[in-house]
């Protein structure tokens, strides 16, 4: 189905050339974007929030004007000379001259800070913390570049820097761009020469349209949101523990995103689904969110435990969600931002009815995180079931008390850990009378008998989830220096301040509710269009995932650490562009697809390298290595072996068994999969956090344990290696060169050929046949190699090119 199209997108552009020009004066320096930033890496370390040696504090605007204890002032707007600043700043006196350590300022930084004093030293408020502006398009010289909205805004800036765009990218060049864009796949030939033949002007627009509606879009897009939501099926410490069914969360992200989910509902379910006004099977898997993080099913501190899994909790949904580290504000005010301490807290207030992961007592996740899809009937008596359990090991463990009680302070220091267990097995009966220890046995026996019945019920139908809350959680108290052992005042679930939002009014949970209610508000606030920072940050995402870097590259981190956006303009209005349109990706995805700023080649110039080494002006596009999922999926599509099959629980990778003793217990939790299922898409790779699969992590597959904003694209020997020596590298090389004799025959030169298209989607020319014949020639003849296994070799190498593992 076609993207909806906006009719007042063509009429702005019949009339965007008559608009007269207006250009910012290229010498004005911004605060949020110059000064700040300077300051905040060379000055707050000792004159911030942590500290202001010499009465200086250069993180609050009255605290910098203010009158320092030597009786000077570090800053005079608009008197450059007499600000102490730039004369510590200049000195040539080594033990006069700011900053102490490291090297001077650069006398650009030093000009900087000069013209902003000049200019009346102006603070501003952080941009983020400023509602998203609607902003005109800017108008431009040269209006037959601007396509749509997006170039407006990027062309402006260019033009400001007397650079020009780079010429549009080849018509393959593109669609291979877009199809390892959306899908994460690379273009059939066949697919490739239906675009390139198709002369019709809307052809772009088709394709792109297409693509959108492939499923393998969402397969690709969830890969994303993955990374960011720490995504992994298992608890990680030594054990490791699976997490049952948490392939069922993946594969709701999944299916998000290709039916066009607006995000914020797919935000609502995340954090509330157990609380939305209709409650289902769908929105109680979203909030296998909760379940994704890390657990030690064996704490030595087991309080310290269950707040650093509130911790993971906050820091996943304050950064992926919101863009802010609030997870800072743990042990005291945040150093940078302003979201001090009882913000952290009036945030976890929120969160109180999340039940832990599991029971440590007993690791066994079924009653807090296992959601029953069964039927009504089935899972009413297996509930019945639980709550009499969990009433019985109440009564056993009061009973264990009696006697532990009159144990040695040793022992009773022994049963506040994982050890419990078996100091009561030893020791219990020593410490109860008669009558006491025939109590606690009758009480053992019932819980085995409960257990047993439970045990013998139908396998339950579940999934990771919320699937036991407490609707009435204990006060949340600020912890002093983040120490749990050491509340503080209590607080109330709140926002956070610079957000400038009432605190809201929770009504107490109706008898007999399952949740505090807390998260529902909590979500509504999240996902409200009202929501300063959510929009922004998502639409972020998605030019990042397109572009290679975000308008603001540090993309979970919008506050006063983090990256300035490069255009402030062009990021609010995608954010309302994505607010206007229901919060539907696809929109914004096809907005920026057609745009000539995705459009552009590569091509380098002169000009701009010397003027935007880094491209923040977006004068090209960046070439982009793909990620190690996608290479692994586009090596298997060019053998010829990769399997569509779409859902479902994860497969398992062979793994040698050098990679498998790195485990603690080696090979433990990894199954086996037939070869088949290891042909499968990389999405639906088993992540098992203490057995991460060597290819992936040679290209920067993320740590799982926490957060990923962006993948770190890196070049190491670990991925040659990976790439000529791997076992599954080498297995798809054979695999190619036998799809490569089955389809060409057996004439060399066409062989050779044939192997370059269908891995790189064009056509061969005569240098590479002739260095691929001169490669057979020379295995067959120097190394004595048959020639199906010198065109094994050949196909091995053409699987290593950079252009197989490169976009331009």
């Amino acid at each position: 189905m076609a993207l909806r199209r906006v009719p007042a997108l063509c009429m702005w552009l019949a009339v965007v050339a008559a608009v007269p020009d207006a250009r910012a004066d290229d010498a004005a320096v911004s605060f949020l974007q110059d000064v700040k930033p300077l300051l905040a890496r060379r000055c707050f370390s000792c004159h911030g929030p942590t500290g202001s040696e010499g009465g200086l504090r250069l993180d609050d605007p009255d605290a910098a004007l203010a009158e320092l204890d030597s009786g000077l002032h570090a800053i005079v707007p608009g008197n450059v000379d007499d600000s102490a600043l730039v004369a510590r700043v200049t000195a040539a006196d080594e033990a006069e001259r700011m900053p102490p350590e490291g090297k001077p300022l650069t006398t650009q930084g030093v000009e900087t800070l000069k013209k902003w004093i000049a200019a009346g030293a102006k603070w501003e408020k952080h941009w983020a913390f400023v509602p998203p502006q609607r902003h005109a398009p800017p108008s431009v010289r040269d209006a037959s570049w601007v396509q749509n909205p997006i170039d407006a805004f990027v062309f402006a800036g260019l033009e400001k820097s007397g650079l020009s765009p780079a010429p549009p990218a080849d018509r393959r060049t593109l669609a291979r761009r877009a199809h390892f864009g959306v899908t994460g796949l690379p273009p059939s030939n066949e697919q490739l020469d239906s675009f390139l033949n198709d002369s019709q002007p809307d052809s772009w627009a088709r394709l792109v349209d297409w693509l959108l509606a492939s499923p393998h879009y969402g397969e690709h897009w969830a890969r994303h949101w993955l990374d960011l939501v720490r995504f992994a099926e298992t608890n990680s410490f030594e054990r490791d523990g699976l997490k049952p069914n948490a392939w069922k969360y993946r594969d709701y992200v999944i299916r998000s995103f290709n039916a066009d989910k607006p995000y914020d509902q797919f935000l609502r379910e995340q954090l509330a689904g157990d609380e939305l006004d209709e409650v289902t099977d769908e929105t109680m898997i979203a909030t296998g969110y909760y379940r994704l993080g890390i657990w030690d099913d064996e704490p030595a501190d087991p309080l310290q435990a269950r707040y650093d899994e509130f911790d993971d909790i906050i820091s996943t949904t304050s950064q992926a969600m919101l863009g802010l580290t609030v997870g800072c504000a743990r042990c005291h005010d945040h150093k940078i931002d302003p979201i001090p301490q009882t913000d952290y807290y009036g945030l976890l207030a929120f969160f109180a009815d999340v039940m832990p992961y599991a029971d440590i007592r007993e690791r066994d996740p079924a009653r807090y995180s296992l959601w029953d899809m069964s039927t009504p009937d089935e899972r009413a008596r297996r509930e019945e079931l639980r709550d009499k359990l969990e009433l019985i090991r109440k009564e056993a463990a009061s009973i264990e008390d009696v006697g532990i009680g009159r144990m040695s302070a040793g022992d009773q220091e022994i049963a506040r850990t994982p050890d419990r267990q078996r100091l009561v097995q030893d020791k219990l009966e020593q410490h109860l009378n008669v009558s006491e220890w025939k109590l606690y046995q009758e009480t053992t026996k019932r819980l085995q008998a409960v257990q047993h019945e439970i045990k013998n019920l139908p396998a339950p139908n579940s999934a990771l989830a919320l699937a036991k809350c407490e609707p009435k959680p204990a006060d949340t108290h600020v912890m002093v220096r983040g120490n749990p052992h050491v509340p503080g005042d209590a607080v109330e679930p709140h926002f956070p301040a610079l957000f400038g939002d009432k605190t809201p009014v929770i009504p107490p949970p109706a008898e007999g509710a399952r949740s505090a209610g807390r998260r529902r508000v909590l979500a509504e606030w999240i996902a409200s269009p009202r929501n300063m920072l959510t929009a922004r940050v998502m639409a972020n995402r998605v030019w990042q995932h397109h572009f290679g870097r975000g308008l603001v590259r540090s993309a979970s981190n919008f506050g006063g650490l983090g990256t300035p956006p490069t255009h402030p303009e062009l990021l609010d209005f995608l954010a309302l562009w994505l607010v206007d349109h229901d919060w539907q990706l696809k929109p914004l995805h096809r907005l920026i697809m057609t745009s000539n700023t995705y459009q552009m080649s590569s091509a380098p110039n002169e000009k701009a390298l010397a003027i935007d080494p880094s491209n923040d002006l977006l004068w090209r596009f960046d070439v982009r290595r793909l990620s190690g999922e996608e290479i692994r999926d586009a090596t298997l599509i060019t053998s010829g072996q990769f399997n569509p099959a779409m859902f479902g629980p994860g497969f398992y990778p062979k793994l040698s068994q050098e990679v498998l003793a790195t485990q603690s217990r080696p090979g433990d939790g990894w199954g086996q999969s037939t070869p088949e299922e290891q042909s499968r898409r990389s999405v639906y790779i088993h992540v098992k956090r203490s057995l991460l699969t060597p290819l992936l992590t040679a290209f920067d597959f993320p740590d799982v344990d926490s957060s990923c904003e962006a993948r770190f694209v890196t070049t190491q020997p670990g991925q040659a290696l990976a790439m000529l020596h791997g076992e599954f590298a080498n297995e798809q090389a054979g695999k190619l060169a036998e799809r490569v004799i089955d389809e060409a025959g057996a004439d060399p030169r066409v062989q050779v050929a044939h192997a370059l298209r269908l891995a790189l989607q064009r056509p061969a020319n005569d240098e590479e046949i002739d260095d691929g014949l001169e490669l057979l020639s020379r295995l067959t003849n120097e190394r004595e190699q048959k020639p199906d296994d010198a065109l094994r070799l050949w196909c091995l190498a053409v699987l290593n090119l950079n252009e197989f593992s490169y976009l331009d």
